[in-house]
């Protein structure tokens, strides 16, 4: 590719990001700050007034301080499941990974089929009210475990095809057990991919819309998600407080890419090195 193509290239990505991501959000920061009357014509213009702080303060205390409770729930959704997919990703792609057995294929096919096929709403409320983990944050984690597990597997054991198996019959000629060898000596070395599945899965989670709708209904353990609701109605919506509640919810997911954006396409890539 010539030097000039590349420029053009370059050039025509920036606008692409710009026009996809940049737009959008300043329309929501501008409709978040404006006046009830000026928010519903739902126009890209300057507002004539600045009610910030009005706009937040109604967001904040609207039903009860429900949003507040809603963070509080998302942040305990989002960090349980997280904790439990990193482990348990990073203990089946291991396996995977270095112990060869006939069911590896089936699994593999599970692994991929957990990818591909969409998941099941009512079989899984079913499961959930039999085992009384339904309307429960227990159970809404369970079920962020299983949608996100195949691709946290995937992720884990492309990074552990890169270790060198001496590493293990060292471990093993030293008298490290099975436990020992994989917390000591493998699962520190998955760390640049521990990251990205940690940030990967984190924006996935808090943002999640369908699954606390559909598994954990009610106001008791709502998500941040579905505090969006407080805000529309049948016959009107208040578009200056429910972009101000988008505002408030999009700004934790959109600080972690920021920071880690590096971190992320390292742990994406780390895999490609050796197969």
């Amino acid at each position: 590719m010539t030097r000039k193509s590349s420029i053009l290239v370059s050039l025509v990505s920036i606008i692409v990001s710009v026009v996809v991501f940049l737009i959008p959000f300043a329309f929501i920061a501008m409709t978040a700050v404006k006046s009830p009357d000026e928010a519903r014509a739902l126009d890209f213009s300057w507002p004539s007034e600045w009610p910030i702080v009005e706009n937040f303060q109604t967001v904040i205390e609207t039903r009860n301080y429900m949003v507040v409770a809603a963070f509080i729930n998302s942040t305990i959704l989002t960090v349980s499941s997280v904790a439990l997919l990193v482990l348990f990703g990073a203990i089946v792609a291991y396996v995977l990974q270095r112990r060869a057995s006939r069911l590896n294929g089936l699994i593999g096919f599970l692994v991929l089929a957990g990818l591909i096929i969409p998941p099941a709403v009512v079989p899984t409320i079913w499961v959930l009210q039999e085992v009384h983990l339904f309307k429960t944050l227990s159970g809404m984690i369970l079920v962020e475990v299983a949608y996100g597990l195949p691709f946290t597997v995937l992720l884990f054991r492309a990074f552990v095809a890169t270790i060198p198996r001496e590493l293990d019959e060292a471990a093993i000629i030293d008298g490290a057990g099975p436990l020992r060898l994989f917390f000591t000596v493998i699962f520190p070395m998955l760390r640049s991919v521990m990251i990205t599945v940690i940030v990967v899965q984190s924006v996935v989670i808090f943002n999640d819309f369908a699954g606390p709708l559909y598994f954990l209904p009610g106001d008791d353990a709502a998500t941040v998600q579905l505090t969006l609701y407080n805000f529309q109605g049948q016959y009107n919506t208040q578009y200056n407080l429910l972009f101000m509640n988008i505002l408030l919810i999009t700004i934790p997911p959109l600080v972690m890419f920021v920071f880690f954006n590096k971190r992320i396409v390292a742990g994406l890539t780390s895999g490609a090195i050796k197969g």
